[in-house]
């Protein structure tokens, strides 16, 4: 069941927040990957919330529609007591005081807290490999990866181990594990929601964002995270629609992944919605910028720890943020000026579409094992897997992954800034045209 289904069944009487929640602990307790998908389990926690839930749904007086209902959380973002190592030995045992404040926002909704979710090594890969602590399969190829970094968000719903999970996003750590492990993902604007308690990669792209079974899920979960009131779905239509097919996002995109794409925009084109294609040259320029923009920030941010001691790194992911040793304070101003007046001149030429579109992922999930062992696979495979969602967070706006129901491969919407109730409605409507 969806988390919104179940949160109706709550209101209705016909589920108990306890039970549902025991049910849930009871599952990951049993489950073979519950070590790989879970890096601790808040069961105390979520058991208290639970009966508290249960309480205000007797009394008619629940939070919202999402009361009582368990989802997992990754694990950098702080939980009161309870450690928060964001996948690296480098912070091993550390132990926040409070709860992030997205956390606690969702406390305040109601929604369960289940446990904390196993994530790649401080959030610095779109593959969902951490030889460190470990490496949660894809639902569809158990020999595969999940997709970085929020591998254990996607894969603790996609196992049905959570009703929703909680990641983040700096380059498509949400998507990336959403689309290969069949799931909606929702990047959000940066700035959107707070980053106050969550361990950062790279705080200018650092974004919140939920992992979940059906569009309406992620928009519940996205009022809650910062207590707003959610999207309207009602009556939402693809008809008339503009869509804009982004050429770029498909030069690299291998078979499979593509024909899941274009048989997606001819069913979307069905549905009603006008469907151009163009190549936009200005975001081949805003992807050559990425690694200054990206290296320089997640070097500058964790520097200290890694020089401290690097030998407790996986070492592909260490020599990412390494990279960012070489650029300079100039360059990496200039870098910054200059996306900043691309992201002008996209959002200018994409203003006459409601939504651009691309293939989520430019390839399916990688094998585990091979990426462990090549070092060179796993750097040309993590750039392919990102390079697409990574066109999301150079332009700044939001972006949605569904489902194409091709196993693991998602079809990506990109919307303006700020506009996610916006490309929620088109998410919801493309997703029963998709059905």
């Amino acid at each position: 069941m969806s988390a919104a289904d179940l949160g109706r069944g709550i209101d209705a009487g016909r589920i108990d927040p306890v039970d549902l929640t025991k049910t849930y602990l009871e599952a990951i307790r049993a489950h073979p990957f519950k070590n790989r998908i879970y890096a601790r389990l808040t069961g105390d926690r979520a058991l208290a919330e639970a009966k508290a839930a249960a309480a205000r749904a007797k009394s008619g007086m629940r939070f919202g529609p999402l009361d009582g209902v368990p989802i997992s959380w990754k694990d950098l973002y702080d939980t009161a007591g309870v450690i928060t190592e964001a996948g690296s030995e480098l912070l091993q045992g550390r132990t926040p005081g409070a709860d992030a404040e997205v956390l606690k926002n969702a406390t305040l909704a109601g929604l369960v807290c289940l446990g904390k979710t196993h994530m790649t090594e401080l959030a610095f890969s779109g593959l969902g490999l951490n030889p460190v602590t470990e490496s949660p399969p894809c639902v569809n190829d158990h020999e595969a990866v999940s997709g970085g970094s929020s591998s254990g968000a996607a894969t603790s719903v996609a196992f049905g181990l959570a009703a929703c999970g909680i990641g983040s996003d700096t380059g498509g750590s949400v998507r990336i594990p959403s689309a290969w492990n069949d799931l909606v993902g929702l990047k959000t604007t940066s700035g959107r929601l707070s980053l106050r308690g969550v361990v950062p990669l790279a705080a200018k792209f650092d974004t919140v964002g939920p992992l979940a079974r059906s569009v309406e899920d992620a928009a519940l979960v996205l009022a809650a995270l910062e207590g707003g009131k959610p999207a309207d779905l009602n009556a939402a239509s693809l008809s008339g629609m503009r869509l804009l097919v982004l050429e770029n996002g498909l030069a690299n995109a291998r078979a499979e992944p593509l024909v899941a794409f274009e048989d997606a925009t001819r069913k979307l084109a069905k549905a009603g919605a006008v469907i151009e294609s163009a190549h936009i040259p200005i975001i081949d320029e805003a992807m050559a910028l990425a690694g200054v923009l990206y290296t320089t920030e997640a070097y500058a941010t964790w520097a200290t720890e890694i020089e401290a001691n690097p030998e407790k790194m996986y070492e592909a992911v260490r020599v990412r943020f390494e990279t960012g040793k070489q650029y300079s304070g100039v360059e990496y101003v200039r870098a910054w000026q200059r996306l900043d007046a691309i992201r002008a001149e996209y959002a200018a030429m994409t203003a006459g579409f409601d939504a651009v579109i691309l293939p989520s992922s430019s390839i399916m999930p990688p094998n585990l094992a091979r990426l462990e062992a090549d070092a060179e696979y796993f750097t040309s495979e993590n750039l392919l897997a990102l390079n697409n969602t990574r066109m999301g967070n150079l332009t700044g706006g939001a972006s949605l992954t569904i489902p194409t129901h091709t196993p693991s491969a998602g079809i990506m919407f990109m919307s303006p800034p700020l506009s996610e109730e916006r490309l929620l409605r088109i998410g919801a409507a493309a997703e029963a045209a998709l059905a």
